[in-house]
């Protein structure tokens, strides 16, 4: 098959559409930022669609669940900086006066609190609290939403955002909050706490119980990223191997095929083109952008009002003709010649692949901008406002100084891989020079310091009370531990459960219905055995407090 340029132009040139947010959790790069800013503000970019799902409800949020705040030193360690207020959200409809029950509290974060408020409604807070007559808490993360102790998001002002400083947010708020509406005293260690978070919040829910034995009676930390690494390298890796075959060996033979064009001017100007950035300057900002609609793997939940269908829809694109889905990339029947490229052949996939770029992230791009300035990482200058509405900056430095998790190929250049090798750690990395340059009380490390949270347990952490659940098919299991590659496999037990999703991705068990015999089998499971772990937990504490 033979088609010129401008007619593949006019053939791929589609409407504007609402398949990509890029709100990917934990990882944040210059080229997230740059769509980040792009879809800001965009009423059509669905929760369905982002990498971090945000669970759906229908309740009145200010109505029930009013916010509330708890005042917190600035700095825990330095009283002279002052204090700000953290904000939090009560559930007290399952708490019984007298009744001995526990506090579910859930870490907020790397977002807003409020993107957490559902759980408080038919989520794992509200399920736990309904099961144990407990009270339901949301915990916002400093810095996060409104719990904001700075007036800007400068270098100097982000050196109060770490994992030290979360910490003793989280000990001082269980050790002092007076709970608005509930007369007895709810604070540990009078009452047991039971500290649940997801992702990076399930990483704190682990350490909280590690650092803080005496007031957090138990933790579940679901898809909690323990081990933090520079070089996060298998966290596309789970995706490929997870993925349909076909879809994988697609995606794969696409980006090989682009690195091989790449490698020659001429060619490079040639597939950039087809995906409607020939104006980007830049081959790694270009590869760059290939790597959007693999990011909404992790926005795959089992709850359709809440999951993305976008990486299965990508998919769906990639395989071509239903005549042609069955051959395999490279087949000649798959083939199309670009007359205009000197007898350059693509497979199908390739025109696809440039079709949904084109169509979701090209289409992003506003004409008075123009596409350099859209999609293009090299101009420092454009990451370097601090304004309290730069919000990406805070994970982001959170990246920068203590986690990592940037994601570059494999290591090894004959690893099957379905990201280009134009991508770099340092192309990953660079972000963190460009963003935070050295203030006054505070530089940003050459690279994350990473050693301050792997010191904590690691892959190896471990506590009586600590409930470690992952996803199957997570991209973010290889830093938990249940890493198929780096961690020990462990007995489950009701002491210490350790349990895996199947088919699941990233924290499945956060979310619920309000009747959990609509939940899927395996949910329905392990919201069953997470009640039973919690509930014999609690039998131990009554057993040790009440006379």
């Amino acid at each position: 098959m033979f088609f010129g340029l401008p007619l593949l132009a006019s053939l791929l040139a589609l409407p504007q559409s609402f398949a990509y947010s890029p709100r990917l959790s934990l990882r944040s790069t210059a080229q997230d930022i740059n769509l980040r800013r792009l879809t800001r503000g965009r009423a059509e970019f669905t929760t369905a669609h982002s990498a971090v799902p945000v669970a759906q409800s229908t309740f009145n949020v200010e109505t029930e669940f009013p916010e509330q705040w708890f005042e917190q030193p600035v700095d825990h360690f330095n009283a002279s900086y002052g204090t700000f207020k953290q904000r939090y959200w009560v559930s007290t409809r399952h708490y019984t006066a007298g009744g001995s029950g526990p506090v579910i509290v859930l870490d907020g974060g790397e977002t807003s609190g409020e993107d957490r408020l559902p759980f408080l409604d038919t989520g794992i807070v509200d399920i736990l609290a309904r099961a144990t007559n407990g009270v339901g808490v949301i915990l916002e993360h400093r810095y996060y939403g409104k719990s904001i102790p700075v007036n800007d998001f400068s270098t100097d002002s982000l050196r109060f955002l770490n994992n030290d400083q979360a910490v003793a947010d989280s000990a001082n708020f269980m050790k002092n909050v007076k709970l608005s509406g509930i007369e007895e005293d709810l604070t540990a260690p009078g009452t047991p706490w039971i500290y649940y978070g997801g992702s990076y919040a399930g990483a704190r829910a682990a350490h909280m119980r590690i650092l803080h034995p005496d007031i957090v009676y138990g933790a579940i930390a679901s898809s909690a990223v323990t081990h933090a690494a520079i070089d996060n390298w298998e966290y596309m890796d789970v995706i490929r191997r997870a993925a349909d075959p076909l879809c994988s060996a697609h995606i794969e033979g696409s980006i090989k095929t682009i690195d091989g064009l790449l490698a020659n001017g001429h060619t490079a100007f040639i597939i950039k083109s087809l995906f409607g950035l020939e104006k980007l300057s830049h081959n790694d900002d270009f590869a760059s952008i290939l790597e959007t609609p693999l990011g909404a793997w992790q926005a795959k939940v089992w709850d359709p009002a809440v999951g993305s269908k976008v990486f299965d829809e990508f998919c769906a694109e990639l395989r071509g003709p239903y005549m042609l889905a069955s051959y395999p990339y490279g087949h000649s029947s798959r083939e199309v010649e670009l007359e205009e490229s000197g007898s350059v052949k693509l497979d199908l996939a390739v025109f696809h692949y440039a079709k949904w770029i084109r169509k979701h992230i090209v289409s992003l791009c506003p004409k008075e901008l123009g596409i350099e300035k859209c999609f293009g990482t090299y101009d420092d200058e454009q990451y370097t406002g601090t304004n309290l509405d730069q919000d990406w900056r805070l994970w982001q430095f959170q990246v920068c100084t203590e986690w990592g998790y940037f994601i570059p190929p494999p290591p090894n250049p004959e690893y099957p891989r379905i990201i280009s090798n134009q991508i770099t750690l340092e192309y990953e990395a660079k972000i963190c020079r460009q963003a935070f340059p050295p203030g006054e009380h505070f530089k940003v490390p050459a690279w994350p310091n990473v050693t301050v949270v792997n010191e904590l347990g690691d892959f190896a952490i471990a506590a009586d009370r600590l409930a470690i659940i992952d996803g199957e098919v997570d991209p973010w299991r290889p830093m938990t531990p249940h890493s198929e590659s780096s961690a020990k496999d462990r007995e489950d037990t009701v002491l210490r459960p350790f349990k895996i999703i199947p088919d699941a991705v990233h924290h499945y068990d956060e979310y619920g219905l309000k009747d959990m015999s609509r939940e899927p089998p395996e949910i329905r499971r392990i919201h069953g055995e997470m009640i039973f772990f919690v509930i014999s937990w609690l039998k131990d504490w009554h057993l040790t407090h009440i006379s």
